[in-house]
């Protein structure tokens, strides 16, 4: 097995990990009327700070060590937040209000950190980044607004997309890089070092671009289109386009919403639904090969409803778990290669997730719903085998053609290939007993 894992034990123990009572948006006008959605939520890279999307162009940004309460299942909703200031002698006020003067739909903060000396940034790259901690803000008229988080200032704005900037990613290589995907159809490449004067943009998509994500170790970068069904990779030391994975479609007419990429790099993960049905595809991005595919069994659930929308997945940080939010469930989590859910929330028509996303040293997942609201979830532990982390170390840096080539025995490169994983499996529902309790 990948992991050895803790939860087992925790059976008898209350199935539903919510810490606290959540953080909810500013009282009304916001709540009461369309717009309030929480489209996008991010942890800083060193988990100190967390971000949403509140809705109606404002963007909330608190300190983590502020709302520890929250963290560790301890309501303290409303507590003030002191002032302190931070080691550059900027001044930090804890909680902060960006306005954006438009619906916000991504978010991200940068520059994130390397994993390893290996994909270690220039020395005048770290300087630039190491004073400061950005936030980017994608808009729904195109603009992409980049603040201090320090300071709670705007630092300047970046011109170019003509639709909804969706999604935002920065490189997890310590650069001013930042990847933009947008509903204009295209991907923008911004080097913020320069003031995004110096852009790359990446045409292929048909239409709308949900989603896009950067391999760890910054040479690919993945996205999806949500009408075109395109699933695209390209690469980011050159700029160009490097295939469009196919053979994933279970249906003939079906939307695509999410991916993500495995902290090695070595899977791509992508979602898609159609009509009540919804299905997880892992990809090895360096063969194009289709590794496995997870599917929800057709339910009666949502025939009035019409569908049950995958809207978000990502990896856990330490590749064991992928997490899932659905219309139907606040949250699923799911262990690659099991046919049931490691966990999962009752059934809740109106649960509403739009977003999730892991604490940078796991344990956590914050998840963003259309009403403006963010919950924090207690993740399953476990704790990975020495196979799986040497699988992950090593992958990190050799692709599946280098792997493939290695002399070593057909199980052995079947497991560093991931080819050890079912091709299809089927997620079949719990029983009441065993889902978490509301």
């Amino acid at each position: 097995p990948s992991s050895v894992s803790t939860l087992s034990s925790q059976r008898s123990e209350t199935r539903q990990r919510l810490l606290g009572d959540g953080i909810k948006p500013p009282e009304a006008p916001y709540t009461t009327e369309a717009g309030c959605e929480t489209w996008s939520v991010d942890f800083s890279p060193d988990g100190a700070w967390f971000a949403w999307s509140m809705g109606h162009g404002i963007v909330w940004v608190v300190l983590h060590t502020a709302y520890t309460g929250v963290f560790y299942g301890i309501c303290t909703l409303g507590a003030p937040f002191t002032h302190r200031e931070s080691q550059n002698g900027e001044t930090d006020r804890g909680d902060k209000s960006f306005s954006c003067g438009h619906p916000v739909w991504g978010l991200a903060f940068g520059p994130r950190p390397p994993k390893s000396n290996a994909t270690a940034c220039p020395a005048k790259a770290r300087s630039e980044g190491k004073n400061s901690l950005l936030l980017a803000t994608g808009l729904e008229n195109g603009v992409i607004k980049i603040w201090n988080v320090l300071t709670g200032s705007a630092v300047f704005d970046l011109h170019g997309h003509e639709g909804v900037v969706r999604d935002l990613v920065f490189p997890q290589n310590g650069t001013l890089t930042l990847i933009s995907s947008s509903r204009d159809k295209t991907l923008r490449i911004w080097d913020l070092a320069h003031k995004g004067k110096k852009v790359q943009v990446l045409y292929g998509h048909k239409d709308w671009i949900s989603s896009c994500c950067v391999s760890s170790d910054c040479s690919m970068i993945a996205s999806v289109g949500r009408f075109d069904r395109m699933v695209c990779l390209w690469s980011l030391r050159s700029y160009t386009f490097i295939r469009n994975l196919t053979g994933g479609a279970h249906k003939t007419v079906y939307l695509l919403s999410s991916c993500d990429f495995s902290p090695d790099g070595a899977i791509l993960a992508t979602a898609a639904f159609s009509g009540s049905s919804w299905w997880i595809d892992l990809w090895d991005p360096y063969t194009a090969e289709k590794l496995s595919s997870l599917s929800l069994l057709h339910s009666d659930y949502f025939e009035d409803y019409g569908q049950n929308q995958i809207s978000a997945i990502q990896f856990s940080p330490n590749g064991l778990h992928l997490t899932l939010v659905t219309d139907d469930r606040a949250l699923r989590i799911w262990e690659l290669g099991e046919k049931g859910m490691v966990m999962e929330t009752k059934r809740d028509r109106d649960s509403n997730g739009l977003c999730c996303k892991y604490h940078p040293q796991g344990g956590v997942v914050a998840t963003g719903t259309r009403d403006g609201h963010v919950r924090f979830w207690r993740a399953p532990s476990a704790v990975p085998s020495l196979c799986h982390l040497c699988r992950s170390i090593l992958r990190h840096s050799i692709s599946t053609h280098q792997i493939e080539a290695l002399p070593l025995p057909k199980r052995i490169l079947e497991y560093l290939t991931y080819k050890n994983i079912p091709e299809r499996l089927k997620s079949c529902c719990s029983s009441d007993e065993e889902e978490w309790e509301s």
